[in-house]
Formats: C-alpha cells, sequence, structure tokens
C-alpha cells in the first residue's frame, strides 16, 4: 500500500506528466535523405559541377516545430569527406549528431552514409544546417525553419508569408581547389567572386539578371523575412530599399522589436526580421554587401540584390522593364559604426535569468598570428618565410585526424587531446595596441581542451588582438546558446568595463561578432555533457586554427549524462 506522501508526490506529478505527454503527443517525427553530390551549376556565366544536397543550391529547407525530431539519413555520392552541422540546434545529450568533422564524429567518406538523430528542444526561429568539413560549406546549405507548437503563437502578429533569405558566396573555381592551395602557400585565399541571395548573385553581375531572386509581396501586408549569413568568409550588411524592418529575433531567439534600417549579420547568424509593404507597389532591392574590419585585407567588394515584387493589382506584373528602387542606406564597407550600432539594439524580450556567482571566469584572446616557414620553403604569407595562422590564447588548434574527439572522450582514448586549454593568454600584452612584439606573433599548434563540471557557470572574455591586423571575430559556439552581457572597444578592463554589463535583458545568440580591436563578454551553463567546437565562423580562420573546444562533463544520472553514440557513428 502506498504512503500518503508518496501519494501526494504522484498527485503532484501527475499534471507534469501530463503536460509532458500532451507535449509528445503534437510532436512529429521528420525523416529526410540527404544525397551529397555533384551537380553542374551555371552562374556568371560559367556552368561548374558543385557540391550540393540533393541536387539544390541553396539545399532543402527544413520546416518543423519546437518539440519535432529530425531523423537525416546523409548519403555521400561526392569525392569529398563530408559532415553536416545543424547550426545552433542545441543538441541535448546528443552531441554524436552535432557534425564538425573529427572533433563529434569521424568524416562520412565517399560511398558512406550516416543517420542524424536529434529533437529539437526549446527553440524557436530561423537556424540552419551547413557542411562542416573543408570548404564544402560553400555550396552546401539550408534553412532549418523551427516554429512554435501548434497550440502556440508568435509573440508578435502573424506575417502574412514568411521567406527565408540566405546569403552566400559564390567562386568562379571550385572552392576546395581555393582552400586547398592557401593551405599549399600559407598565404591567404582567393576572395570570393560574388554574393548571392537564396543562391543568385543578382542584377548587378554579369549574365545574373533573368534569374535574381524575387520575393513576391502585396501591398500593406507584413511579411517575416528569415536572413540567413551562410557566406564562408564575409560578414554582411543588409538593406531594402525605403522599408523599415522590425527585427523580432536573432540566432532562434526572440528579441524585443526595434526597427531599423541596417542589419549586420555574421556568418553563421540568423536574423528574423518584420516588413510592412507600406511603399508605392512596384520593384525595390535588397541589397547586401561586405563589412570588412580588417586592414589591407583583401575582400569581396561586390553587392548581390534581390527584389521585393510587389503585386500592382495591374493586368500583368510589372516584369524587369521597371528598374528596382536602390537602397540609400546601405553603409560602406569599412562602416564599424553602423555593425556597432546594430548589435546595440539586439535585446531580450523580457528580464533574463544572468548569474552574478560564477564558477570559471576565463579570459580568451581571438586572432590571427603567423608560423616560420620550414626549411627551403617558400610561403606566401605577409611577411618573408610567414605562413597564415590564427589561435585562441596563443594555441593554434590541430584538428586530429585519428579518431574524434568527442569519441576519444567517450572511449577514453588517450593521445588524442589533452585538456590543458589555459584559461587566461599565457602571456599578457596591449591586446589592441599598435606595436605587440614580434615574439607573440606566433601561436603553438596543438589539440587542447577546456574541460567544464557540469552545471558550472562560464564567463568568457573574447578578445580580439591586433596581432597582423585587428578583425571583427564571428565566435560560434556548438551545443549552446549564450547570453552577451557586453562588448566593447580596446582591451577589456575587469574593473571599469563590469559596469556596462546588462544583467537584465541581454541578447542571447549562439555566434558573437567580437568587436574590431576590441572584446564581448559572454555567459552560459554548461548544462550539455559532450565536446563543444568555439570556433570563428569565418572560415578562412578555422582552416588557420582559430578554435578550441570545451570538454563538459557528465552530471548526475542519465538525464545529465551523454548518450552512447550510435550503432552507424562513421569511424576514422
Amino acid at each position: 500500500m502506498a504512503s500518503s506522501s508518496s501519494s501526494r508526490l504522484l498527485l503532484l506529478l501527475l499534471p507534469c506528466l501530463a503536460l509532458t505527454l500532451l507535449g509528445a503527443a503534437d510532436a512529429e517525427v521528420h525523416h529526410h535523405e540527404f544525397v551529397i553530390q555533384e551537380t553542374p551549376v551555371k552562374r556568371l556565366c560559367k556552368t561548374h559541377n558543385i557540391i550540393t544536397v540533393n541536387g539544390q543550391y541553396p539545399g532543402p529547407t527544413l520546416e518543423v516545430r519546437e518539440g519535432d525530431t529530425l531523423v537525416i539519413n546523409v548519403v555521400n555520392r561526392a569525392q569529398y569527406n563530408a559532415t553536416i552541422h545543424w547550426h545552433g540546434i542545441r543538441q541535448i545529450r546528443t552531441g554524436w549528431a552535432d557534425g564538425p568533422e573529427f572533433v563529434t564524429q569521424c568524416p562520412i567518406r565517399p560511398g558512406g552514409s550516416y543517420k542524424y538523430r536529434f529533437t529539437i528542444q526549446g527553440q524557436e526561429g530561423t537556424l540552419w544546417w551547413h557542411a562542416h568539413s573543408s570548404w564544402l560549406r560553400a555550396t552546401v546549405y539550408g534553412a532549418l525553419i523551427i516554429r512554435p507548437r501548434e497550440n502556440k503563437t508568435y509573440p508578435f502578429a502573424k506575417p502574412s508569408r514568411e521567406v527565408p533569405v540566405i546569403l552566400g558566396e559564390w567562386w568562379d573555381a571550385n572552392p576546395i581547389d581555393v582552400i586547398r592551395e592557401a593551405q599549399r602557400t600559407g598565404g591567404g585565399p582567393n576572395v570570393s567572386d560574388a554574393f548571392t541571395i537564396n543562391g543568385q548573385p543578382g542584377d548587378l553581375y554579369k549574365c545574373s539578371n533573368k534569374e535574381t531572386t524575387a520575393i513576391p509581396v502585396k501591398a500593406g501586408e507584413t511579411a517575416l523575412l528569415r536572413f540567413i549569413n551562410a557566406a564562408l568568409n564575409h560578414e554582411l550588411f543588409v538593406t531594402i530599399a525605403q522599408h523599415k524592418m522590425t527585427v523580432v529575433a536573432t540566432d532562434a531567439s526572440y528579441t524585443k522589436p526595434f526597427t531599423t534600417s541596417v542589419l549586420m549579420l555574421a556568418p553563421g547568424q540568423t536574423t528574423d526580421v518584420l516588413v510592412t509593404m507600406d511603399q508605392p507597389p512596384t520593384r525595390y532591392y535588397v541589397a547586401a554587401r561586405a563589412y570588412v574590419s580588417g586592414q589591407n585585407v583583401a575582400f569581396d567588394n561586390t553587392t548581390t540584390t534581390a527584389v521585393l515584387e510587389y503585386d500592382c493589382g495591374c493586368a500583368s506584373d510589372f516584369g524587369p522593364k521597371i528598374q528596382p528602387a536602390f537602397p540609400a542606406a546601405l553603409p560602406a564597407f569599412n562602416d564599424t559604426s553602423a555593425a556597432t550600432a546594430f548589435a546595440a539594439g539586439i535585446r531580450s524580450p523580457d528580464r533574463v535569468k544572468v548569474h552574478e556567482n560564477v564558477d570559471e571566469y576565463l579570459f580568451f584572446t581571438v586572432g590571427l598570428g603567423l608560423f616560420n616557414c620550414k626549411p627551403g620553403q617558400l610561403c606566401a604569407g605577409p611577411n618573408n618565410n610567414t605562413r597564415f595562422a590564427a589561435s585562441m590564447n596563443n594555441v593554434s588548434f590541430v584538428f586530429p585526424q585519428t579518431d574524434s574527439l568527442l569519441h576519444a572522450h567517450y572511449y577514453k582514448i588517450p593521445g588524442v587531446f589533452t585538456t590543458d586549454f589555459p584559461a587566461y593568454p599565457p602571456v599578457q600584452f596591449d591586446y589592441t595596441g599598435q606595436n605587440v612584439s614580434q615574439a607573440l606573433w606566433q601561436p603553438v599548434p596543438a589539440t587542447k581542451l577546456y574541460p567544464l563540471r557540469f552545471g558550472s557557470v562560464v564567463q568568457l572574455v573574447l578578445q580580439d588582438t591586433s596581432i597582423v591586423t585587428p578583425e571583427n571575430h564571428p565566435i560560434h559556439i556548438h551545443g549552446y546558446d549564450f547570453f552577451i552581457l557586453a562588448e566593447g572597444f580596446g582591451n577589456f578592463d575587469p574593473k571599469k568595463d563590469v559596469e556596462k554589463f546588462n544583467y537584465v535583458d541581454p541578447p542571447q545568440r549562439n555566434t558573437v561578432a567580437v568587436p574590431v580591436n576590441g572584446w564581448a563578454v559572454i555567459q552560459f551553463v554548461a548544462d550539455n555533457p559532450g565536446v563543444w567546437l568555439m570556433h570563428c565562423h569565418l572560415d578562412v580562420h578555422i582552416t588557420w586554427g582559430l578554435a578550441m573546444a570545451f570538454l563538459v562533463e557528465d552530471g548526475y544520472g542519465e538525464l545529465q549524462s551523454l548518450e552512447p553514440p550510435p550503432v552507424d557513428l562513421p569511424m576514422c
């Protein structure tokens, strides 16, 4: 016979159990097959065989609801190793499905396959998926839209239409060849030849205006545009001619609505905006071009466009004869004040739980460096006989080749990594000064992880350095969202700058654009066990070593522990 105390406990738990079962009942399991393959695609007057998913460029848009499960069988029919990363998905206990090559899995070899399985918990909004192996991400990417559950609504009026707007980057060459040549010489890779919107460069490029992306709209309606920056190596400004944008979410986290004429998205970031079609019915450009903060850095200085096309209610549509209106407010490529103003406008919609009692205070420098060339080797770095490098806390991350970090951690395989990543820079210096000693320009190549106890509160200062050149670095953490407590310029001062911390409504993101010659402070709770890569989302920088990984230990019991690896996990 049950005791009265256990009966009371059962009565208390029954409503929770009912809610859980109710939530599970309206959740779906979505099955997809992604075939990675070569596909001929014509852009800028030339046809190239590019790597695609299911022959589509961009790849398929995945649409789910919060609480749903995705099961995606990825079949590799290309000539390169491949993986898929579900950018921004928390992957609670399912780190095996996260996707970065040699971090949570070995690559899917040509002819192989792997089934990614994960449930989307507590996330709504716009995320995306992309290859996480070499530079396949240049063409292997697509949108991942998470809508509220059936019985929930958006925290804003339902829009008349929703449109993913994916910003990309195009080379008139094989992107894998581009990065391989850069790795061979040690120099910077050739910059892209075009930017794209939903796979199309737009009217301002040769042989492109017939296929320019068109977004049909109606006068008076409000559309939700889901912007995604899938470009490899460029942060991008975005404007719409004669229309204001109201930002309502970033990185699948809702924001306090604020109105702007300019967006700045770093690679990896997403921004949802509401646009009311309140202008005279005609055609208006959506335009994007680079934000470049580094000095003497080669960049793609072209502009990509799509067109907002009003339904004029005429007997026939406008067609291409009507020249679209061009944005008056597209910032200059080096307009750091515009990028700063946009970032400052993003806030969480309500008061959030920020922890003032912190377990781990970390300080990571992020930036470039140089390696000396081997004797007899001619290198194309900026100084004689040097190769480009990048690092965090003077450690240039080396990806393992014989095993994945997560597999080695789970099975306690020695020799794959060490757990001595430094919590602070090994040498303190004037990080953003003009004359950093040449002795500090050469990092140490290593595979070092930083261990975190399950449930620990982590506060991390990300500090840009002026080595080689200061630059805005978009830093992405896998497996986690985080709060951005503050951003600023110069060297972080723990005594003065703590006064700038926002403990009320800081923005929640998965990718932070660390200001050029500046810093950002982020906070998260290490509540997801596994090995989680943190890296610069400019792909040339991760290629050079601007990365590290957190090893989050299991907590207590099954629900705080990493799931066992799937039976079809690729082996090295």
